[in-house]
């Protein structure tokens, strides 16, 4: 480890312990008693590994990951409000070998638990995106690809062996949608996801400026000239970076899908009348979801969208929940709302950053064991028997 880089790292966490910024944390901070561990095994829960790759990611790199918008209140949310909602237990029924698999646009997966796309996978272990796949493969989940990915759609969907789901930005015009588009198509993905949430960009993550401010690090040598983060993202090729998205309304969700052979998801609908048109645009799921906390500044957590947006849907359309799962139980109450999978996206690369693809393994691994016992703790032999009956507002 570079003694200049792991002094940043100290210094930015000694920074975030003594100042305000703590509480801005305190959304997705390290839980009480979590500690660093020196390999996968020794992880008790996803905090064991969150709190080991914070002292091995860079300080800006672990802003990045960690920001939210303004002060970080959607953030916070997303973990506080699943404290609103309490289990019912059912008795006496045999709860030993509970059935975790679900179907997915008729396909069988062991878990409902989905790998989210986090874009710049390079950014918290040197074999990004491709350790993530190798995972995900090893223990066959789900996984969605960024736009801003640090590795080729082709080359991701290579290492995990089976399709693989793309997630779309419109940065570069229709041109650069379409050349997108059929890159995904070519590398097999049966599903495109319209992320609708970044309307009002990214220029409000304070967290992320401050840990910046924080890091010690010469930056430029990686985000400037030749550096590896400035060659831009392969499937941004052909178009500018820094270039705005496209507007997206729902003529583009209709545009899009005349234009794909994809089934189409829309993600970060927070709305029961939104997900209501989604379903007259013919949108083919959607995922409920506040862009972990990272694109706007509501103030209110995904699993109280996700209760509104599955009472519009009515088990109509595939509903996916994506935002502040931490805890096998926090799956449960997802799926007791009204979700038929959840997303992750910290906890795995909390993992990645930790221990690369072993460290991936061990996340998905803790949640499924956790979704097990919540399962067997609350009475519900197979996901099917997990419903509202499980579930009161507190």
């Amino acid at each position: 480890m570079n003694p200049i880089e792991s002094d940043s790292r100290r210094q930015f966490l000694r920074f975030l312990a003594a100042s305000p910024l703590c509480s801005a944390f305190s959304g997705i901070s390290l839980a009480q008693a979590a500690e660093a561990v020196g390999i996968p095994a020794d992880a008790i829960d996803i905090f064991d590994l969150e709190a080991t790759a914070a002292g091995i990611i860079p300080a800006s790199h672990w802003g990045y990951l960690a920001t939210g918008v303004n002060g970080d209140s959607t953030l916070r949310a997303n973990r506080t409000a699943f404290a609103k909602y309490q289990l019912r237990s059912r008795r006496m029924l045999d709860v030993r070998n509970v059935d975790t698999s679900v179907e997915i646009l008729g396909t069988k997966w062991p878990t409902p638990i989905v790998l989210a796309p986090v874009g710049s996978q390079k950014a918290f272990h040197a074999e990004g995106e491709i350790a993530t796949a190798r995972a995900a493969k090893a223990r066959n989940h789900l996984q969605l690809l960024s736009t801003v990915s640090s590795t080729g759609v082709e080359e991701v969907a290579e290492a995990r062996g089976d399709p693989i789901w793309f997630q779309l930005y419109t940065t570069g015009g229709w041109q650069a949608v379409q050349a997108r588009l059929r890159r995904a198509e070519a590398a097999g993905c049966p599903v495109v996801v319209l992320t609708v949430d970044m309307a009002g960009g990214t220029d409000a993550r304070h967290t992320l400026e401050r840990a910046i401010r924080a890091d010690s690090r010469d930056c430029s040598v990686c985000h400037e000239g030749d550096g590896i983060a400035n060659q831009g993202k392969p499937m941004l090729e052909g178009s500018d970076y820094n270039a705005a998205q496209m507007q997206l309304t729902w003529e583009f969700l209709d545009r899009l899908k005349q234009d794909t052979t994809m089934k189409v998801f829309v993600k970060g609908i927070v709305r029961g009348d939104d997900a209501e048109k989604c379903l007259e645009h013919g949108a083919d799921g959607i995922i409920v979801s506040n862009h972990g906390g990272r694109a706007d500044d509501s103030g209110r957590g995904a699993i109280e969208s996700l209760e509104e947006v599955a009472a519009a849907v009515g088990g109509r359309t595939t509903i996916f929940m994506d935002s502040g799962i931490r805890r096998g139980v926090d799956i449960f109450k997802a799926l007791a709302l009204g979700a038929d999978a959840i997303m992750v996206g910290r906890p795995y690369i909390w993992g990645l950053g930790a221990f690369g693809q072993p460290g991936v393994e061990r996340a998905l691994e803790i949640l499924t064991q956790e979704l097990k016992i919540a399962m067997q703790s609350f009475g519900s032999p197979a996901i099917a028997d997990i419903g509202p009956d499980n579930i009161v507002v507190g």
